[in-house]
């Protein structure tokens, strides 16, 4: 193989055929290997029987391949693939190249594994690839890590992965010479795919090679969300290599898999020479198999997940290698965890594939397979491939694409030099100079551009006019020239405006100056903004206060005063020696023990009394919305009653005068409604239902960052609220009531706030189930007691009939 670089050539270390089995023998298999996807793998057709007419993976045109810490203008042709790799100068803007140590390299060890780009800059660095087939098709995305102690510290590094905006995977690398690949087939909404590297705090992110493969149909589906790669298995592999491009037209990874008490069959036929088939799968792949080695016995395998609530799409690949007699057959069932799985009597056809699969997913904290042959088959079951996939939602929003495309136009028209890659807002945060908002359910918007002192020339970008959300714009102490434009007035969230210390002309335009003379427009330094901006905080604070020492509850926490000292301000509140409801639920604090139902009812009433919130949006004039109900703000005393605090986002509202609406939008991520009524309260109480049900969180990060609503509903569609009860719920849980305080939590949370239920309505609910549940409860306590008092008796008795024994001789 030869390296290019500027039209000189550099003889470069050879690829050998081992480097399939050093892939075999060096990647994770515990590695998750994630497929975004609404469909998956294309119109490529197999090795065997190609057609001019089509599109081919070999077509290096198709395909980006991307060897990470490769010289700038630098490429070669790999030798296995035939593929051309070419430097990522082109597709990044920061990071440093660095060589893999020589202890660690080696001719058998493939080009792109021997240097990488590190990113010692930056809380996210992104990659920026752009296929000449566009968006709205799907893309197979490989990235490729090894350490190699390239930073000569001995310090395997461990940072997160995205795609676009949302998490991909961790990478984590056990040793310096560990292999670690990740997967990813996912259509973008655009045309551009961002792959981001982000430091969390473990060393410094690198990678070794990116690589795109466009797919053109779709064979695997879900019913919604991604497929991430849990296991791709070529079973009966008599070479224990790995099986990729160009065995496979579609790149997939195939790795060796064999079982105990198991036999290889294998066919030097080619299967499925002469016929296109769904899912393109390689013929080296299928031409071998395994069956047990008792005929009579069945093919058993399991996979331990450990998370019940984990999905799964399954797919095994059969084929048959043998010509069977007239007198022979082969016919076999197979069941998941004991149940009917795929279709009842498979029959594989001779050198054809034939694919079986779950409609629905499936899940278990143990997948167990069971592969055996029906009572009409003489011969016993095979395998020949198998796939595992775990349904993954990328659930966060990239940015607003008016936002994408202005933000963009306006690097390139200033060529902006600041670390601007990958989405404009997301992940992590956002790219230096913006400010963007985020509620949680919408695509997020920028709200604040600060370009001061960025070198900009020329005049005002129109481009700025794509940023319909903007409210501070800063373009301050630059080269700026030309008129102040009119089209900046037709922002109409635009709330601070500084263009000061540049070389514009002409006057301001006048609706500029109108909506400044009317106090709806600053047209000051950001300085001067942010200090009326505290000057209005500091009045509102003082108001709340006045407001709040006027409110007596025996469920509210009692303001005790306020303060403010620069730009720190704080409510004071009555000490609540109990800590707060987040806490318990949490298991932060570890010496206390988890809350049982009846105090979590109980805990629910004080709550819905004091947000009540029914007291609050009923019996205070004028009326409060809380705006920030949460577990945090919910304090509890030693003997575990609850208090509603933290009143710093609360609005009042004039019920003559005012609606009960608000545009502002505050409050915790989790809680938030989508809509922002006095039901916004209603609709956070909801959350807060859900969490004393669950014991999660209203965020639940260990589920890739997704929303307790949407987790619940899963279950409950199923019918299945066992799953979903906090397990430290132990002991006779009253499952009527359990259900009754699931409905009342769900009708608090409809996307349309006229759609809920009133606080009290909730209360109500909440009361008749802990009065429901303390009758139960008490019945349980009489029961035990009476079993105790039988059990004495027996105890009795027999101490008794001890006792006479002696006296009768």
């Amino acid at each position: 193989m030869f390296v290019e670089c500027r039209g000189t050539y550099a003889w470069s270390s050879k690829v050998c055929l081992i480097f399939l089995q050093v892939f075999a023998l060096t990647i994770s298999m515990e590695e998750s290997v994630a497929l975004a996807s609404d469909g998956v793998f294309g119109d490529s057709e197999s090795v065997i029987n190609r057609k001019p007419a089509r599109r081919k993976l070999d077509d290096i045109a198709g395909s980006i391949n991307i060897d990470c810490g490769l010289p700038e203008d630098c490429k070669y042709i790999d030798a296995e693939t035939g593929l051309q790799y070419t430097s990522d100068a082109s597709f990044i803007r920061s990071g440093i190249n660095k060589n893999i140590s020589s202890k660690f390299s080696s001719t058998t060890l493939h080009k792109s594994l021997t240097n990488v780009r590190s990113f010692p800059q930056g809380k996210r660095n992104c990659y920026t690839l752009r296929p000449p087939e566009g968006h709205g098709t799907m893309y197979l995305i490989r990235a490729s890590f090894m350490y190699g102690n390239y930073d000569e510290l001995n310090q395997v590094p461990q940072f997160d992965l995205y795609i676009g905006v949302n998490m991909w995977d961790s990478v984590k690398l056990d040793n310096a010479s560990h292999l670690v690949m990740k997967e990813i087939l996912h259509a973008p909404s655009d045309d551009d795919i961002y792959v981001c590297l982000v430091n969390i705090g473990y060393g410094e992110p690198f990678i070794s090679s990116l690589e795109v493969r466009h797919f053109h149909d779709s064979s695997y589906k879900t019913e919604s969300g991604s497929l991430a790669l849990y296991r791709r298995l070529d079973a009966g592999s008599t070479t224990n290599e790995i099986v990729r491009f160009k065995d496979d037209a579609y790149d997939r990874i195939w790795f060796p898999y064999n079982l105990p008490d198991c036999e290889s069959l294998n066919t030097t036929v080619p299967i499925d020479s002469h016929a296109e088939t769904e899912y393109k799968l390689p013929s080296k792949v299928m031409t071998t198999a395994i069956r047990p080695m008792n005929s009579s016995a069945s093919l058993d395998f399991d996979f331990d997940i450990g998370d019940s609530t984990l999905e799964f799409y399954v797919y095994m690949h059969f084929a048959e290698l043998e010509g069977l007699q007239e007198n022979q057959t082969r016919n076999f069932s197979i069941t998941l965890n004991g149940n009917p799985w795929g279709e009842a009597n498979i029959v594989p056809k001779y050198l054809h594939s034939r694919t079986v699969n779950n409609k629905q997913p499936v899940r278990g904290s143990k997948l167990k397979f069971s592969i055996y042959k029906t009572l009409n088959s003489s011969l016993p079951p095979i395998l020949n491939a198998m796939e595992i996939y775990m349904v993954k939602d990328l659930l966060q929003a990239p940015t607003c694409q008016e936002d994408v495309n202005g933000i963009s136009r306006i690097k390139s028209f200033y060529l902006v030099e600041k670390n601007w890659q990958g989405d404009p807002c997301a992940p992590v945060q956002p790219w230096d100079g913006l400010t963007c908002s985020n509620n949680g359910y919408e695509s997020p918007r920028i709200i604040s551009l600060n370009l001061s002192s960025s070198g900009l020339r020329g005049t005002i970008s129109p481009s700025l006019l794509n940023l319909t959300a903007l409210q501070f714009l800063d373009l301050s102490n630059n080269s700026l020239t030309g008129e102040l434009p009119e089209f900046l007035s037709r922002l109409s969230f635009l709330t601070a405006l500084n263009v000061t210390g540049n070389k514009l002309s002409g006057s301001v335009p006048p609706d500029l100056i109108a909506r400044s003379e009317k106090g709806s427009l600053s047209l000051r330094s950001p300085e001067e903004t942010w200090s009326l901006k505290m000057e209005n905080q500091r009045f509102r604070y003082s108001e709340i206060a006045r407001l709040l020492m006027r409110v007596h509850h025996r469920n509210v926490a009692s303001l005790v005063g306020y303060c403010h000292e620069g730009t720190n301000m704080g409510l004071i509140y009555e000490y609540m020696a109990g800590g707060n409801l987040q806490n318990y639920l949490s298991g932060a604090d570890i010496s206390t023990s988890p809350l049982s139902w009846i105090e979590r009812l109980q805990i629910a009433v004080d709550a819905a009394q004091g947000v009540g919130l029914e007291y609050m949006h009923c019996g205070c004039k004028p009326p409060i919305i809380h705006r920030d109900v949460k577990t945090a703000n919910i304090l509890l005393s030693e003997k575990l009653q609850a208090k509603i605090a933290d009143f710093g986002f609360s609005r009042f509202f004039s019920i003559e005068s005012e609606t009960h609406a608000t545009t502002a939008v505050v409050g915790t991520i989790g809680y938030i409604d989508p809509e922002l009524t006095e039901k916004s309260d209603v609709y956070s109480f909801g959350i807060v239902l859900l969490e004393l049900i669950t014991g999660k969180p209203a965020i639940i990060k260990d589920e890739d960052n997704i929303h307790i609503v949407q987790w619940v509903r899963s279950f409950v569609e199923r019918g299945n609220i066992g799953s979903i009860v906090d397990p430290r719920l132990q002991g006779n849980l009253n499952t009527n009531s359990v259900w009754r305080v699931l409905e009342t939590a769900m009708a608090c949370l409809p996307p349309i706030a006229i759609q809920r239920v009133t606080m009290s309505h909730v209360v109500m609910q909440l009361k008749e189930c802990l009065e429901e549940e303390k009758a139960h409860d008490q019945t349980r306590r009489m029961e035990e007691q009476a079993t105790e008092s039988s059990n004495s008796i027996d105890l009795y008795s027999l101490d008794l009939e001890l006792e006479m024994g002696p006296e009768a001789r």
